[in-house]
Order: structure tokens, then sequence, then C-alpha cells
């Protein structure tokens, strides 16, 4: 009996602290579109820190999850997008390339250059400019505008299915 009552407080704990990690540091997260293509395809199986971002803030380069907008008009509860300016940052989209603050962007990473035109603007205090990878092919904010930082809850970290493809989310 005695066996019994350890193996069950070795359970309980075991699941109070896997709980509370997924709760409050790391999240697993499906994803169900092309929008981050080549990067994250569709059913890639992601995990995001979603501790990082008490201590500092989103970068340009960071690919996040968040909750979309409601001028997104869609129901998915996240999006993962890719960070491409913060608060301060001048944002232009000419000629199929994206400028922060006067210089264009190095993207070895997009699916295709986007074939949209933006005309320059600052990315306003307490917001972000997210573009998904797949330019051509995603509801980000050339759709919908900026998006609060206090939507983001997780920076995607770690690629874990499929085991092909396995290894940082970059």
């Amino acid at each position: 009996m005695e066996k019994v009552k350890e193996y069950t407080k070795s359970v309980l704990i075991a699941l109070i602290l896997a709980l509370g990690v997924r709760a409050t540091i790391v999240s697993a997260y499906v994803i169900p579109t092309g929008s981050m293509r080549p990067t994250i395809v569709e059913n890639d199986r992601i995990m995001g820190n979603k501790f990082i971002y008490f201590f500092v803030d989103p970068e340009p380069g960071d690919i996040v999850v968040f909750t979309p907008p409601e001028a997104a008009h869609t129901d998915a509860p996240r999006f993962v997008k890719r960070v491409i300016g913060v608060e301060g940052d001048w944002i232009e989209v000419k000629n199929g390339n994206v400028f922060r603050n006067g210089s264009p962007l190095s993207e070895p990473y997009i699916e295709q250059a986007p074939d949209y035109t933006l005309p320059l603007f600052r990315v306003p205090d307490g917001q972000v400019f997210v573009l998904g990878d797949n330019r051509r092919n995603s509801l980000d904010s050339h759709v919908w505008g900026f998006l609060p930082k206090q939507a983001i809850f997780a920076r995607a970290m770690f690629r874990y299915w499929p085991l092909s493809r396995m290894g940082l989310v970059e």
C-alpha cells in the first residue's frame, strides 16, 4: 500500500510540474497553413518559448506566436509570423524588397518576394510589424496592420515533427 501511495504522489507531482511548464514556459503548436513556407510548413509541430518575452522585447527576425488582431477577420486562435519591424522602425515594401530603416532586408528564408507595395511608414510604440515568409500567401501585417506586442505569447524555437525536419526554427 505504501508503494501505491509513493507512485501516486510521484505521478501527481510530475503531472503538476508538466502542466506548470506548459502553462508558463513552453507550449506545442501545430502549423495549419503554408504562410510561413519554407521555414515552417503545413503540419509541422513546433515548440514555443512562452517565457522569453517577460524579459526581452521581440526583435526583427523573431518568429512569434500570437493572437491575431480583430482586423484579420479570422477564427484562427493563433498565428505564427516573422517580426520585420519593431516600434520606431521605418518599413517600406517596393520592387519586391522589404526595407527596414532605409536598408533592404536580406531574406534568404522567404518563399517568394512580395508582389505588393507598402509606402514608407513608422511602426508605432507598443506595436510590431509581422510578415509570413510566404510573402504572397500570408494573412499578415501587410493586410491587417500592426500587431500589439501584448498579443504575442511565444517565440517559436524548435521544430520537433516531422523528424526529418527536426531542429531550431530560424
